[in-house]
Formats: structure tokens, C-alpha cells, sequence
């Protein structure tokens, strides 16, 4: 093998192990960060042409936040367990606790954290656009 293969195929080598350990020691970070669940309960078509209806099972453990989004359509939360902080672009922060009910409107950024000790559990409705995401990350 030529000196020069010899160099390539050591620095091959090294950058192999270097992305190996890069995206394990990702991959760990991306594991201990605080988990985010959403589960799908029901979605069906609505009454009202170009809707469909999703009704989502929500849970952040202790200290996990939701990055900013968006919703093609109306949402209707209700706290079932825990408490939350839910930021509303252009107002204060607002504190919820089991059993709040909560509203955000179509196109309106938000994000909720789970600030306190204990995991949050949450039913929330969507009524959405059909086709559509039902959450579009904001920047």
C-alpha cells in the first residue's frame, strides 16, 4: 500500500471515530433530556367541511418544555394531572393545575413547561384543517 492510501485511509479512520463518538455522546444528551409524549386518542372528520377533530393524550415529565409551535386550527387543553406554565405569544405566562381548562387559537404561537416536580398529563383537542400538520415549529 502507497504512502499516500496509508494517510487517507488513517484519516478515514479517525473521522470514522470521531462521528462515532460525536453522535453517541449525542445520542446520550438526547436521552437524558426531559421526555415529551404525545399520544393520538381519536381523530375523525368533523361536521364542518375541510375539519377533522384530534384528541391527543399529552406528557411532559419534570422540567421538560415544548419548543415553540403552532396549530392550523383552534386547541382546547385540559390539565389532568400536574401543573403547567403555558407561554402565549403576547401575553403573560400562565400557571395551570389539575383540572384548568385552557384555550389557544388557530396560528398562535405557544409552548407549555412542566416546571414543577411531578409529570404532566394533559387531554387536548384539536379542531384543525384537514391534511394539514397539527404542530409546525416556530423559530
Amino acid at each position: 500500500m502507497s504512502r499516500s492510501r496509508m494517510i487517507r485511509f488513517a484519516a478515514v479512520a479517525v473521522l470514522a471515530g470521531f462521528l462515532t463518538i460525536f453522535s453517541t455522546s449525542t445520542a446520550l444528551a438526547q436521552q437524558a433530556a426531559p421526555e415529551i409524549k404525545r399520544s393520538v386518542l381519536e381523530k375523525v372528520d368533523l361536521s364542518v367541511p375541510g375539519r377533522e377533530g384530534v384528541l391527543v393524550r399529552v406528557e411532559l415529565a419534570p422540567g421538560a418544555k415544548e419548543t415553540k409551535h403552532t396549530h392550523p386550527g383552534d386547541l382546547l387543553g385540559y390539565v389532568q394531572e400536574g401543573s403547567s406554565t403555558l407561554y402565549l405569544e403576547g401575553q403573560p405566562a400562565v400557571h395551570l393545575n389539575a383540572g384548568d381548562a385552557f384555550f389557544i387559537p388557530a396560528g398562535r404561537v405557544h409552548a407549555a413547561a412542566n416546571e414543577g416536580t411531578a409529570p404532566l398529563k394533559m387531554l387536548v383537542t384539536f379542531v384543525v384543517e384537514k391534511g394539514k400538520p397539527i404542530t409546525s415549529p416556530v423559530q
